[in-house]
């Protein structure tokens, strides 16, 4: 029997190829590539070169499963290839735990295992380890702390094991003795900079050694429009001196900020950081970096004062090969048996959110009572989101919707500390085609409906046009041809640390328990 559903993935396939120029590929195929490598939240980034191999993880904050692993061979294509956990072992986490949850990882090797580090604002400080970083990872929490932040390890030649990491707020950082195993701390820590003349807010650390001298990176400045410093002492416990090596300077990259530094075996060094881009996120630029008077600059010294710029554009970094152009996956046909990893929830992920074989092909999610006044999104946990990949782009949706209680609603949403969705909802009066919009508040009710048309069926498509303005507008049709525009146009925003996400979901906003849900057949990135 011929597969329909097959034939049309081919398709879309083959039209994709035809339409590369609509994805943001940061590979310009000339042996050159451009910035950012990702256009995509990966807030925080490290890296590190194992072998041949390039892995990158960086912060979720409340997204689930949580700190995404990358995967490369070459530092400008990339591909998701796991997450360090799948949920926090906190009950809070069963709810949006908006800005909290994991905050910039660290990732090393050492004597074979894979290590991650992080911390959360309240929780404490975490470890996970793994021999496989594509396969599970084991977390632990070290220390039941509040307010460190950023933590990273450096085992030193002689084997001792050392933690550096900052503290919420900023400006300070400390340096504790760990056990060799990497899983004790072993003191309170000890203060080893604090200069709120020079490198005001400092945070982020990132711990490395060369040619006798430990050197910390660490942003400054804040975070829209800061800049990367480098601190260096012959002793680990200091005095450290301080130096700034890279910033915006005449570039249109603003705050270029905290990453990881990483060493080819080619004797090549490169630096990966993001910058701020309110709905777009914290996306990810790497810099070139030389060695100067043993400083690292990093970028080009185009104003010769000493310090880097960012480049746009650069020749790729010297590994011996040419691979494959990859960028992280974003589409998805809901044919496999699990998620893909471009995905995530709001909250700690719970079983009977969704399926992948209830209807196989389908993603079935399932209208999970949420009792928060009219559906306001900010409470809602089981928001199935993904990053804005590009500058512009169009998401659709296929969906058959199935509801049981008034007001069950299933749909397309774009989702930040501001909102908006279009969605099919269940009226005493049969199916409609809804626009809701909202924002967050505590107190006051503040989502309203803008839109209600009648829908004489239960399948239907969605869509939302982003435009790089960060502007978003949703249509709707009933052949997958012919779309109809539908509410105004909204303007993307950030959530807290977090940019604004694309993606699905389905609700019920009664008190009573609901028995409906949506089938989704694909979601396609265009």
């Amino acid at each position: 029997m011929i597969n329909i559903k097959h034939i049309v993935i081919s398709f879309f396939a083959l039209l994709s190829i035809k339409n590369t120029a609509q994805i943001w590929t940061p590979d310009l195929g000339n042996g050159t590539y451009k910035n950012p490598i990702l256009y995509a939240d990966y807030s925080d980034p490290d890296v590190i070169r194992v072998g041949d191999d390039f892995y990158m993880v960086a912060s979720s904050f409340n997204a689930m499963p949580g700190i995404p692993v990358l995967h490369s061979k070459d530092l400008v294509n990339w591909k998701l290839i796991n997450h360090v956990y799948n949920k926090l072992p906190f009950e809070k986490y069963d709810k949006p735990a908006h800005g909290e949850g994991s905050w910039a990882p660290s990732i090393r090797y050492h004597k074979g295992t894979f290590f991650v580090y992080f911390c959360t604002p309240e929780d404490g400080l975490f470890m996970a380890s793994t021999k496989n970083p594509a396969e599970k990872w084991d977390l632990t929490i070290i220390e039941n702390v509040e307010r460190w932040e950023d933590p990273c390890p450096l085992w030193d030649d002689d084997g001792n094991a050392y933690l550096v990491r900052g503290k919420v707020c900023a400006n300070e950082l400390y340096l504790h003795k760990m056990s060799k195993d990497g899983k004790q701390i072993l003191d309170n820590g000890t203060l080893i900079f604090n200069d709120v003349e020079k490198q005001p807010i400092i945070e982020g650390p990132k711990f490395l050694k060369k040619d006798g001298y430990y050197y910390i990176l660490a942003p400054a400045g804040s975070v829209p429009s800061g800049w990367q410093a480098v601190l260096r002492s012959k002793n680990i416990y200091g005095p450290y001196e301080d130096k700034i090596v890279l910033h915006q300077g005449n570039t249109d990259i603003n705050g270029p900020h905290q990453g990881g530094l990483v060493a080819l075996k080619s004797g090549e060094w490169w630096f990966m950081h993001f910058q701020s881009k309110n709905p777009f996120g914290r996306i990810v630029h790497l810099q070139p970096v030389t060695w100067k008077d043993g400083w690292p600059i990093m970028g080009i010294d185009s104003n010769n004062d000493g310090i880097g710029e960012p480049v746009s554009e650069y020749k790729k970094p010297n590994i011996g090969k040419t691979y494959p152009i990859e960028i992280p996956q974003t589409s998805d046909e809901f044919n496999n048996q699990n998620l893909g990893l471009q995905w995530q929830w709001h909250a700690n992920p719970k079983e009977r959110w969704s399926s992948l074989v209830k209807n196989e092909g389908r993603l079935r999610l399932f209208n999970e009572k949420n009792f928060t006044q009219n559906g306001n999104l900010w409470f809602v946990p089981n928001l199935l989101l993904q990053k804005f990949s590009s500058p512009s782009f169009t998401s659709k949706t296929k969906i058959d919707f199935h509801g049981d209680l008034i007001g069950d609603r299933s749909g397309l949403v774009v989702m930040g500390s501001e909102w908006a969705y279009i969605a099919v909802i269940k009226t005493s009066n049969g199916n409609k085609i809804t626009v809701y919009e909202g924002t967050k508040h505590k107190c006051e009710d503040l989502t309203k409906q803008i839109d209600l048309l009648s829908l004489d069926t239960n399948t239907c498509y969605l869509k939302v046009e982003v435009f790089d303005s960060g502007t978003y507008q949703f249509s709707y049709s009933l052949d997958d041809d012919k779309f109809e525009l539908i509410g105004r146009k909204y303007k993307a925003q950030e959530g807290v640390w977090i940019g604004a996400k694309v993606g699905l979901f389905s609700l019920n906003p009664n008190i009573m328990e609901s028995k409906g849900y949506a089938d989704f057949d694909w979601f396609r990135i265009e």
